[in-house]
Protein backbone atom coordinates (compact mmCIF):
# COMPACT_ATOMS: atom_id res chain seq x y z
CA UNK A 1 0.00 0.00 0.00
CA UNK A 2 0.98 3.86 -0.34
CA UNK A 3 3.68 5.12 1.84
CA UNK A 4 4.74 8.75 2.93
CA UNK A 5 7.75 10.60 1.42
CA UNK A 6 6.78 14.64 2.00
CA UNK A 7 4.16 15.36 0.13
CA UNK A 8 3.82 12.89 -1.87
CA UNK A 9 3.21 9.14 -1.71
CA UNK A 10 3.99 5.54 -3.03
CA UNK A 11 1.30 4.09 -4.97
CA UNK A 12 0.79 0.71 -6.53
CA UNK A 13 -1.12 -0.08 -9.64
CA UNK A 14 -1.14 -2.74 -12.98
CA UNK A 15 -2.07 -0.62 -15.59
CA UNK A 16 -2.60 -3.99 -18.56
CA UNK A 17 -5.69 -5.63 -17.45
CA UNK A 18 -8.04 -7.51 -19.45
CA UNK A 19 -12.05 -8.63 -18.60
CA UNK A 20 -13.36 -10.83 -20.44
CA UNK A 21 -14.27 -8.18 -22.96
CA UNK A 22 -10.82 -9.09 -24.38
CA UNK A 23 -10.03 -12.00 -26.08
CA UNK A 24 -8.78 -15.09 -23.92
CA UNK A 25 -9.70 -13.16 -20.74
CA UNK A 26 -12.11 -14.75 -18.42
CA UNK A 27 -12.25 -12.28 -15.43
CA UNK A 28 -15.01 -9.64 -14.58
CA UNK A 29 -14.40 -6.18 -13.44
CA UNK A 30 -15.83 -6.60 -10.37
CA UNK A 31 -13.73 -9.90 -9.79
CA UNK A 32 -10.56 -7.66 -11.32
CA UNK A 33 -11.26 -5.34 -8.86
CA UNK A 34 -11.66 -7.62 -5.92
CA UNK A 35 -8.42 -9.07 -7.19
CA UNK A 36 -6.63 -5.62 -7.54
CA UNK A 37 -7.63 -4.96 -3.61
CA UNK A 38 -6.64 -7.84 -2.38
CA UNK A 39 -3.31 -8.02 -3.76
CA UNK A 40 -2.74 -4.46 -2.58
CA UNK A 41 -2.68 -2.40 -5.79
CA UNK A 42 -3.73 1.28 -5.92
CA UNK A 43 -4.96 1.70 -9.18
CA UNK A 44 -5.10 -0.62 -12.15
CA UNK A 45 -5.99 0.22 -16.10
CA UNK A 46 -8.59 -1.11 -18.00
CA UNK A 47 -6.78 -1.70 -21.22
CA UNK A 48 -9.27 -3.89 -23.50
CA UNK A 49 -8.48 -5.13 -26.95
CA UNK A 50 -9.61 -1.91 -29.16
CA UNK A 51 -13.13 -1.03 -27.27
CA UNK A 52 -14.48 1.20 -24.74
CA UNK A 53 -17.58 -0.92 -24.09
CA UNK A 54 -16.71 -1.82 -20.59
CA UNK A 55 -15.52 1.44 -19.62
CA UNK A 56 -18.80 2.26 -17.67
CA UNK A 57 -18.68 -0.97 -15.80
CA UNK A 58 -15.35 -0.53 -15.11
CA UNK A 59 -15.74 3.31 -13.63
CA UNK A 60 -18.68 1.19 -11.32
CA UNK A 61 -16.08 -1.07 -9.46
CA UNK A 62 -13.49 2.20 -8.71
CA UNK A 63 -13.44 3.22 -5.40
CA UNK A 64 -12.96 1.81 -2.17
CA UNK A 65 -8.93 2.60 -2.06
CA UNK A 66 -9.33 1.27 -5.69
CA UNK A 67 -8.79 4.10 -8.54
CA UNK A 68 -9.85 2.44 -12.05
CA UNK A 69 -7.94 4.66 -14.84
CA UNK A 70 -9.56 4.12 -18.16
CA UNK A 71 -7.76 3.19 -21.28
CA UNK A 72 -7.46 0.42 -24.18
CA UNK A 73 -4.29 -1.82 -25.59
CA UNK A 74 -4.31 -0.82 -29.08
CA UNK A 75 -3.49 -4.01 -31.17
CA UNK A 76 -1.90 -2.99 -34.82
CA UNK A 77 -0.72 -5.04 -36.95
CA UNK A 78 2.71 -4.42 -36.20
CA UNK A 79 3.01 -4.32 -32.81
CA UNK A 80 0.61 -3.03 -29.37
CA UNK A 81 0.76 -0.20 -27.41
CA UNK A 82 -1.22 1.15 -24.71
CA UNK A 83 -3.42 4.21 -24.80
CA UNK A 84 -3.55 5.09 -20.77
CA UNK A 85 -6.14 8.06 -19.50
CA UNK A 86 -8.49 8.19 -22.06
CA UNK A 87 -11.74 9.98 -21.93
CA UNK A 88 -14.48 7.14 -20.83
CA UNK A 89 -15.92 5.97 -24.36
CA UNK A 90 -13.18 7.48 -26.51
CA UNK A 91 -11.88 4.30 -28.62
CA UNK A 92 -8.48 4.83 -30.57
CA UNK A 93 -7.93 3.52 -34.17
CA UNK A 94 -5.86 0.08 -34.38
CA UNK A 95 -6.47 -1.00 -38.27
CA UNK A 96 -3.07 -0.22 -39.32
CA UNK A 97 1.29 -1.23 -39.50
CA UNK A 98 3.81 0.64 -40.01
CA UNK A 99 4.10 0.92 -43.21
CA UNK A 100 0.86 3.09 -43.15
CA UNK A 101 2.45 5.88 -41.30
CA UNK A 102 -0.50 6.22 -38.82
CA UNK A 103 0.24 5.94 -35.53
CA UNK A 104 1.54 9.11 -35.08
CA UNK A 105 -1.80 11.07 -35.38
CA UNK A 106 -3.15 8.40 -32.97
CA UNK A 107 -1.04 9.10 -30.61
CA UNK A 108 -1.49 12.77 -30.95
CA UNK A 109 -5.17 11.86 -30.06
CA UNK A 110 -4.29 10.61 -26.60
CA UNK A 111 -1.88 13.02 -25.36
CA UNK A 112 -4.54 15.54 -26.52
CA UNK A 113 -6.78 14.02 -24.01
CA UNK A 114 -4.40 14.30 -21.30
CA UNK A 115 -3.22 10.30 -21.64
CA UNK A 116 -0.29 8.57 -21.79
CA UNK A 117 1.17 6.24 -24.58
CA UNK A 118 2.98 3.05 -23.93
CA UNK A 119 4.77 0.42 -26.01
CA UNK A 120 3.45 -2.91 -25.05
CA UNK A 121 5.33 -6.27 -24.62
CA UNK A 122 7.60 -4.77 -27.24
CA UNK A 123 9.10 -8.51 -28.45
CA UNK A 124 5.96 -10.44 -27.24
CA UNK A 125 6.20 -14.02 -29.27
CA UNK A 126 3.43 -14.05 -31.37
CA UNK A 127 2.51 -12.57 -34.76
CA UNK A 128 1.49 -8.83 -34.36
CA UNK A 129 3.11 -8.39 -31.01
CA UNK A 130 6.91 -7.66 -31.73
CA UNK A 131 6.60 -4.10 -31.58
CA UNK A 132 7.71 -2.65 -34.57
CA UNK A 133 7.45 1.41 -34.45
CA UNK A 134 10.01 3.49 -33.24
CA UNK A 135 9.64 4.19 -29.55
CA UNK A 136 9.94 8.03 -30.62
CA UNK A 137 6.55 9.59 -29.66
CA UNK A 138 5.63 7.01 -26.89
CA UNK A 139 5.63 8.06 -23.22
CA UNK A 140 7.26 4.86 -22.01
CA UNK A 141 8.38 1.19 -23.06
CA UNK A 142 6.20 -1.73 -21.03
CA UNK A 143 10.04 -3.48 -19.43
CA UNK A 144 8.07 -5.99 -18.09
CA UNK A 145 5.14 -8.00 -18.90
CA UNK A 146 3.32 -10.44 -17.06
CA UNK A 147 2.89 -14.27 -17.47
CA UNK A 148 0.15 -14.57 -20.16
CA UNK A 149 2.19 -17.47 -22.01
CA UNK A 150 3.85 -18.92 -19.53
CA UNK A 151 4.05 -19.75 -15.77
CA UNK A 152 7.51 -17.86 -15.28
CA UNK A 153 6.84 -14.29 -14.22
CA UNK A 154 10.02 -13.35 -16.58
CA UNK A 155 10.71 -14.61 -19.30
CA UNK A 156 12.89 -14.11 -22.38
CA UNK A 157 10.92 -11.30 -23.98
CA UNK A 158 11.46 -9.40 -21.05
CA UNK A 159 14.69 -9.74 -21.16
CA UNK A 160 15.16 -8.65 -24.26
CA UNK A 161 13.04 -5.85 -23.89
CA UNK A 162 14.96 -4.80 -20.62
CA UNK A 163 18.36 -4.77 -22.28
CA UNK A 164 16.94 -2.93 -25.66
CA UNK A 165 15.57 0.02 -23.12
CA UNK A 166 18.36 -0.64 -20.94
CA UNK A 167 21.07 0.24 -24.17
CA UNK A 168 18.73 3.56 -25.45
CA UNK A 169 19.08 5.33 -21.54
CA UNK A 170 22.71 6.61 -22.23
CA UNK A 171 22.04 8.02 -25.79
CA UNK A 172 18.77 9.67 -24.03
CA UNK A 173 19.87 10.73 -20.99
CA UNK A 174 22.52 13.21 -22.82
CA UNK A 175 20.33 14.43 -25.20
CA UNK A 176 18.08 15.26 -21.40
CA UNK A 177 14.78 13.26 -22.92
CA UNK A 178 14.47 9.89 -21.41
CA UNK A 179 12.05 7.22 -22.03
CA UNK A 180 11.01 5.61 -18.28
CA UNK A 181 10.61 1.64 -18.09
CA UNK A 182 7.06 0.43 -16.63
CA UNK A 183 5.67 -3.35 -16.06
CA UNK A 184 2.46 -4.62 -16.02
CA UNK A 185 0.96 -7.83 -15.92
CA UNK A 186 -1.51 -7.88 -18.92
CA UNK A 187 -3.86 -9.92 -17.04
CA UNK A 188 -6.31 -11.99 -18.77
CA UNK A 189 -6.57 -14.82 -16.27
CA UNK A 190 -7.45 -15.36 -12.52
CA UNK A 191 -4.21 -15.07 -10.60
CA UNK A 192 -2.36 -12.98 -12.82
CA UNK A 193 -2.80 -9.40 -11.76
CA UNK A 194 -0.30 -7.64 -10.01
CA UNK A 195 2.50 -9.69 -11.20
CA UNK A 196 4.47 -7.21 -11.65
CA UNK A 197 2.76 -3.87 -11.05
CA UNK A 198 4.55 -0.20 -11.24
CA UNK A 199 4.97 1.53 -8.30
CA UNK A 200 4.77 5.31 -8.69
CA UNK A 201 5.49 8.27 -6.37
CA UNK A 202 2.37 10.93 -6.69
CA UNK A 203 1.00 13.97 -4.64
CA UNK A 204 -2.12 12.35 -4.68
CA UNK A 205 -4.43 9.14 -6.04
CA UNK A 206 -5.85 10.31 -9.48
CA UNK A 207 -5.55 9.34 -12.73
CA UNK A 208 -3.66 12.73 -13.63
CA UNK A 209 -1.46 12.54 -10.70
CA UNK A 210 -0.46 8.58 -11.31
CA UNK A 211 -0.21 9.19 -14.92
CA UNK A 212 2.36 12.17 -14.75
CA UNK A 213 4.90 10.22 -12.27
CA UNK A 214 4.79 7.55 -14.90
CA UNK A 215 5.74 9.90 -17.70
CA UNK A 216 8.29 11.46 -15.34
CA UNK A 217 9.62 8.25 -14.16
CA UNK A 218 9.15 8.71 -10.60
CA UNK A 219 8.52 4.86 -10.73
CA UNK A 220 10.13 1.41 -9.95
CA UNK A 221 8.39 -1.85 -10.67
CA UNK A 222 7.90 -4.95 -8.42
CA UNK A 223 7.17 -8.46 -8.42
CA UNK A 224 4.55 -8.50 -6.24
CA UNK A 225 3.33 -6.65 -3.24
CA UNK A 226 5.36 -8.60 -0.50
CA UNK A 227 8.36 -6.37 -2.51
CA UNK A 228 10.01 -3.05 -0.58
CA UNK A 229 12.45 -1.03 -2.52
CA UNK A 230 14.07 3.02 -1.81
CA UNK A 231 16.83 3.63 -4.19
CA UNK A 232 18.44 7.59 -3.75
CA UNK A 233 21.46 9.67 -4.91
CA UNK A 234 22.99 12.46 -2.74
CA UNK A 235 25.86 14.93 -3.14
CA UNK A 236 26.53 18.17 -1.44
CA UNK A 237 23.58 18.01 0.55
CA UNK A 238 21.49 17.31 -2.03
CA UNK A 239 19.07 14.22 -2.29
CA UNK A 240 17.30 13.07 -5.70
CA UNK A 241 15.44 9.89 -5.72
CA UNK A 242 14.33 7.82 -9.04
CA UNK A 243 13.05 9.83 -11.77
CA UNK A 244 15.01 12.80 -10.75
CA UNK A 245 17.78 14.80 -11.68
CA UNK A 246 20.95 15.22 -8.41
CA UNK A 247 23.04 18.36 -9.26
CA UNK A 248 26.02 16.86 -7.81
CA UNK A 249 28.47 20.37 -8.12
CA UNK A 250 31.45 17.82 -9.27
CA UNK A 251 31.22 16.36 -5.66
CA UNK A 252 31.30 12.44 -5.11
CA UNK A 253 27.71 10.88 -4.95
CA UNK A 254 26.49 8.32 -2.68
CA UNK A 255 24.12 5.71 -4.19
CA UNK A 256 22.00 3.53 -1.73
CA UNK A 257 19.08 1.23 -2.13
CA UNK A 258 16.86 -0.58 1.04
CA UNK A 259 15.60 -3.77 -0.51
CA UNK A 260 12.65 -6.07 1.43
CA UNK A 261 10.87 -9.34 0.57
CA UNK A 262 13.60 -10.91 -1.91
CA UNK A 263 15.11 -13.52 -0.40
CA UNK A 264 18.84 -14.74 -1.35
CA UNK A 265 18.75 -12.32 -3.96
CA UNK A 266 20.97 -10.15 -5.76
CA UNK A 267 21.16 -6.46 -6.74
CA UNK A 268 22.65 -4.86 -9.51
CA UNK A 269 23.40 -1.35 -10.09
CA UNK A 270 24.04 -0.02 -13.68
CA UNK A 271 25.00 2.96 -15.87
CA UNK A 272 25.75 3.62 -19.30
CA UNK A 273 29.11 1.97 -18.57
CA UNK A 274 26.82 -1.65 -18.14
CA UNK A 275 26.52 -3.26 -14.42
CA UNK A 276 29.06 -2.07 -12.12
CA UNK A 277 28.46 -3.47 -9.23
CA UNK A 278 26.57 -6.75 -7.60
CA UNK A 279 25.68 -7.61 -3.93
CA UNK A 280 23.74 -10.37 -2.72
CA UNK A 281 21.09 -10.01 -0.02
CA UNK A 282 20.68 -12.30 3.06
CA UNK A 283 18.26 -15.20 3.41
CA UNK A 284 16.05 -12.41 4.95
CA UNK A 285 15.76 -10.53 2.29
CA UNK A 286 15.95 -7.25 3.65
CA UNK A 287 19.30 -5.55 2.89
CA UNK A 288 20.99 -2.16 1.97
CA UNK A 289 23.45 -1.63 -0.86
CA UNK A 290 25.36 1.45 -1.14
CA UNK A 291 27.90 2.38 -4.28
CA UNK A 292 30.29 5.78 -4.75
CA UNK A 293 30.64 7.67 -8.02
CA UNK A 294 30.52 10.89 -10.10
CA UNK A 295 28.68 13.04 -12.53
CA UNK A 296 32.08 12.01 -14.57
CA UNK A 297 31.90 8.48 -14.00
CA UNK A 298 28.23 7.96 -14.19
CA UNK A 299 25.16 9.72 -16.02
CA UNK A 300 22.83 8.36 -14.71
CA UNK A 301 22.62 5.04 -12.06
CA UNK A 302 19.44 2.45 -11.94
CA UNK A 303 18.97 -0.87 -9.53
CA UNK A 304 18.04 -4.27 -10.72
CA UNK A 305 17.13 -6.96 -8.41
CA UNK A 306 16.84 -10.49 -8.93
CA UNK A 307 15.90 -13.39 -7.17
CA UNK A 308 18.06 -15.91 -6.53
CA UNK A 309 16.70 -18.31 -9.72
CA UNK A 310 17.63 -15.09 -11.66
CA UNK A 311 14.37 -13.97 -12.34
CA UNK A 312 13.24 -10.44 -12.16
CA UNK A 313 11.84 -9.18 -8.49
CA UNK A 314 12.29 -5.26 -9.14
CA UNK A 315 13.91 -2.76 -10.92
CA UNK A 316 14.32 0.86 -10.58
CA UNK A 317 14.02 3.56 -13.47
CA UNK A 318 17.15 5.67 -13.07
CA UNK A 319 18.10 8.90 -10.98
CA UNK A 320 20.34 11.19 -13.46
CA UNK A 321 23.32 12.90 -11.58
CA UNK A 322 24.53 16.01 -13.55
Amino acid sequence: MATDQGERRWFRGDCHVHSLLSQGADQTPAQLAAAARAAGLDFIAVTEHNTAAAHDEWRAVSGDGLLVITGQEVTTRTGHWLALGLTPGEVVEWRYGVRDDAVDRHLDQVRRSGGLCVAAHPHAPYPSGVFMYPYQGFDAVEVWNGRWASDLPWNADNEAALAEWGRGLAHDVHRGAWRPAMGNSDAHLEGQLGTPHTVVLAGELSAGAVLAAIRAGRSWIAGSAAIELSFEASAGGGRAGIGERLETGGEPAAVRVDVRGVPSGAVTFHTERGTVLRESLPGGGAGVVEWRTSAAESAFVRVEIRHADGHMAALTNPIVLI
